[in-house]
């Protein structure tokens, strides 16, 4: 399966741990290029996002339908086999979860962020929330999630991902990077392919961030999450699900780089020891 990656590179000897980024549902890699990317390069850092098959650029658009949780994990397996070090995985929403997934049979990187992520318990408690807090949303992202987007639109888009700031011509900017998404995997995510990491059972490091005004992924599931993993969560505020796109998206990017810089010194430290 060819994979579609975009990769932006320091001018500099690159910091020892490159970043892989991994996109949410319904989107691709582009979404990282438009600020987080570049922003990590010019820090050091090589900055790399895949497009999972059937998405973006790579292969597997004709049989989008069928793919499943495990299909999307194999990519990244694929992906991290590429990396000339360990690389530190970042996932966002559905992203999460696939690098969670991967953490059950897969070892060899160096951490994991997880940016308002389908949480451990799957799919189902994000939308029972959001059905309950949400209805009318509810009911539209349900049909955009089955019709795909053409069924979507501005208003929609700014409810379920951005705040309420968002200028409308960058809207249209970002929604001319939405497609369709397998309802395979989120049929995975919610009942069929359920996370087989225990709590506790990972010790390897560890980000949870979310977004205070996050409607899909709330900050009490962001925080149910860091207490799975045994860590504290990172909610930023006045930013919604869409944290990398968000205006305010260098608030989120500078407590990953924050984390990343004690991290990646406490690695080389014990590597030396």
């Amino acid at each position: 399966m060819k994979l579609d990656v975009i990769s932006r590179y320091p001018e500099a000897i690159p910091k020892p741990t490159p970043l892989l980024f991994v996109h949410g549902s319904f989107s691709d890699a582009r979404v990282w290029d438009r600020h987080f990317l570049p922003y990590f390069a010019h820090r050091g850092y090589e900055a790399h996002a895949v497009s999972l098959r059937g998405h973006g650029l790579s292969e597997g658009h004709q049989r989008l339908q069928r793919w499943r949780l495990a299909d999307y994990v194999a990519d990244l397996k694929e992906m991290v086999q590429t990396m000339p070090n360990p690389p530190m995985l970042i996932g966002h929403s559905m992203g999460g979860m696939v690098i969670q997934k991967y953490l059950e049979n897969h070892a060899g990187i160096s951490g994991m962020v997880l940016m308002a992520s389908v949480p451990p318990q799957g799919l189902l408690p994000s939308n029972l929330h959001m059905a309950m807090r949400h209805p009318i949303l509810f009911q539209q992202m349900v049909m955009f999630s089955l019709l795909g987007p053409s069924y979507g639109s501005l208003d929609m888009m700014r409810r379920l991902l951005f705040s309420k700031a968002m200028p409308q011509a960058k809207l249209q900017e970002y929604f001319d990077l939405v497609q369709s998404e397998s309802q395979m995997v989120a049929m995975d995510m919610m009942w069929f392919d359920p996370l087989r990491l225990k709590s506790g059972q990972l010790w390897l490091p560890l980000l949870v961030m979310g977004a205070q005004d996050d409607i899909f992924v709330s900050p009490a599931m962001v925080r149910e999450t860091a207490r799975f993993y045994r860590t504290e969560a990172q909610i930023i505020p006045n930013m919604a699900h869409a944290m990398m796109l968000e205006l305010n998206w260098r608030e989120a990017a500078d407590v990953l780089l924050h984390w990343l810089e004690r991290t990646v010194s406490t690695q080389l430290t014990t590597d030396t020891v």
